[in-house]
């Protein structure tokens, strides 16, 4: 399993020893959360905070934008070092488009889908794009729970990408512990993002190698 931690939940006034103890722990990228405080009720971090990470970070960055329009901020998350560009289906007018350009650009295209959004909503790109997230929480805030039936919506779509013969990988985020790691990895996800229970952690790598090993 590929662990994705997300920083919303690091603490940010020692971000640089965060990044490092993910440099050495058995994750495969890190996430970073962008939260405009209109598409979601909640402001993040934005490009500075994302190109000081990218000097330091020796994983890819999988960097989830949680904005209206993101379409605009390709080529700004180009120079700031992102390889994952992750939109949501919902915040965008011209998807098919947006997929393009942030290819186009050398990145990896992501679409994330919110709880309530159904697969439907991917049938005419899924082959185009190198990544779908399926929120298990509704999107803005850390430490929320994980929502039930989000298991049988990560089982249908990894029957689709089969089914079709895609080449995306699902990744989860929302309410991940080891018990909701260990039920999301048995449906068929293959990248787990998890905040607050690895960073709110007594051994945040030991949290991080126990998903990896789901």
């Amino acid at each position: 399993m590929k662990v994705s931690p997300s920083i919303l939940a690091a603490d940010f006034l020692h971000l640089e020893e965060q990044i490092e103890m993910l440099n050495e722990s058995k994750a495969s990228m890190i996430h970073i959360d962008v939260m405009d405080g209109v598409f979601v009720p909640n402001i993040s971090i934005g490009f500075p905070v994302i190109e000081a990470v990218s000097r330091v970070a020796k994983k890819p960055l999988d960097v989830h934008l949680m904005t209206v329009d993101p379409q605009r901020y390709v080529n700004r998350l180009r120079d700031v070092g992102a390889t994952f560009m992750n939109v949501h289906v919902e915040a965008c007018t011209h998807l098919d488009r947006t997929i393009h350009e942030i290819k186009e650009a050398g990145m990896k295209a992501a679409v994330t889908l919110n709880p309530s959004t159904p697969l439907v909503m991917l049938e005419e790109i899924l082959e185009e794009i190198d990544m779908v997230l399926l929120m298990t929480v509704n999107p803005g805030f850390g430490g929320q729970s994980f929502i039930k039936y989000s298991v049988s919506k990560i089982r249908n779509l990894k029957n689709k990408i089969r089914e079709r013969g895609a080449r995306a990988l699902i990744e989860v985020d929302g309410g991940i512990n080891s018990m909701t790691g260990r039920l999301v990895a048995e449906a068929g996800c293959d990248v787990i993002v998890a905040g607050s229970w690895v960073f709110n952690s007594n051994d945040p790598k030991g949290a991080i190698e126990s998903l990896a090993s789901l």
